[in-house]
């Protein structure tokens, strides 16, 4: 896309503010996108020095963006995912910049690291826990996860098609995050800790707990003495996941998950996103919900869980 097709709101302040006065949205919890939804890009930076340096530009600017916003602007905070000292250390650096969550990728392995199960994370998910900062795992946050037009797709589909099935596909990409993340233990050694399952959807979240609950019962009789809790337990104590265009299984997925889990989202500046169209979409797809659950799903949810204040 030329560049002067970009609308200015996504990447100009002012541009960004009077969008939201438009649509009367207050504030957004803003994600990476040129560094990768999980900041894998930055991987191909073969410097490991300068590879750091570019998350903490990109967390500074972050910093910067949200108080030239007036605190209605929250970008998640890019981890050096690469090295776990490094991840603590900016984690702290980006809590003290007064940044309210983090992003990171979901398969450390990548780059050579034990991935999220191990006790060498274990200092990461206390620090995320002790500085009460939400832990996000967006849609396609590792290089194996990205997948727009490959694997999913048959060969003889076209780009336009091959581009919509991916994007289908990826959104459930996350339910593979979810369940290491609970299977693991992670929350069961840290129960402070809140995830949240970004630009996933939430219709297929309630089968797919379902298929943990009755798999842990039925497929792993000595695995599972490690967890205290029922995989849904977990979820509903600690998880939240995003929606933006679901109607037909919202609201039963409300009612299983919790209205306390589910979170709103724009999608934008991403082609899947609700823009230009107003609230009307979202009243519509909440008007059956009471007023008290209406509020915790557009407002009360995301303000506690990124420190908001109202």
């Amino acid at each position: 896309m030329p560049v002067d097709e970009v609308h200015d709101a996504s990447s100009q302040v002012p541009a960004r503010l009077a969008m939201m006065d438009q649509l009367g949205v207050h504030a957004q919890v803003m994600y990476p996108n040129v560094a990768g939804f999980g900041n894998q890009a930055f991987l191909g930076v073969d410097d490991p020095a300068l590879r750091l340096v570019c998350a903490q530009i990109y967390n500074d600017a972050g910093a910067e963006f949200q108080e030239a916003s007036g605190q209605r602007i929250f970008p998640m905070a890019l981890v050096p995912w690469w090295d776990v000292d490094a991840a603590v250390e900016e984690v702290r650096r980006c809590a003290a910049m007064g940044l309210r969550g983090i992003v990171t990728c979901s398969n450390p392995e990548d780059a050579g690291l034990p991935d999220l199960a191990q006790p060498e994370w274990t200092r990461f998910f206390e620090t995320c826990e002790e500085l009460e900062l939400a832990i996000n795992f967006h849609i396609g946050s590792s290089g194996r996860e990205m997948d727009f037009y490959g694997k999913t797709p048959w060969p003889s589909q076209g780009n336009e098609t091959r581009l919509a099935l991916g994007s289908a596909n990826l959104f459930l990409g996350n339910a593979r995050v979810i369940g290491n993340l609970i299977y693991a233990g992670v929350p069961e050694r840290h129960p402070g800790c809140r995830f949240v399952s970004v630009e996933s959807g939430v219709g297929w979240v309630p089968f797919y707990l379902d298929a943990l609950d009755y798999e842990m019962s039925e497929t792993m009789p000595n695995d599972r003495q490690k967890l205290s809790l029922l995989p849904s337990e977990y979820y509903k104590r600690q998880f939240f996941s995003c929606f933006w265009f679901e109607h037909s299984g919202l609201r039963t997925a409300i009612e299983v998950l919790g209205a306390h889990t589910v979170l709103f989202e724009t999608d934008f500046p991403h082609p899947t996103c609700l823009y230009p169209g107003g609230p009307g979409g979202v009243r519509d797809a909440l008007a059956e919900l009471d007023d008290e659950t209406r509020r915790l799903v557009l407002q009360d949810n995301a303000a506690r869980l990124y420190h908001i204040p109202l």
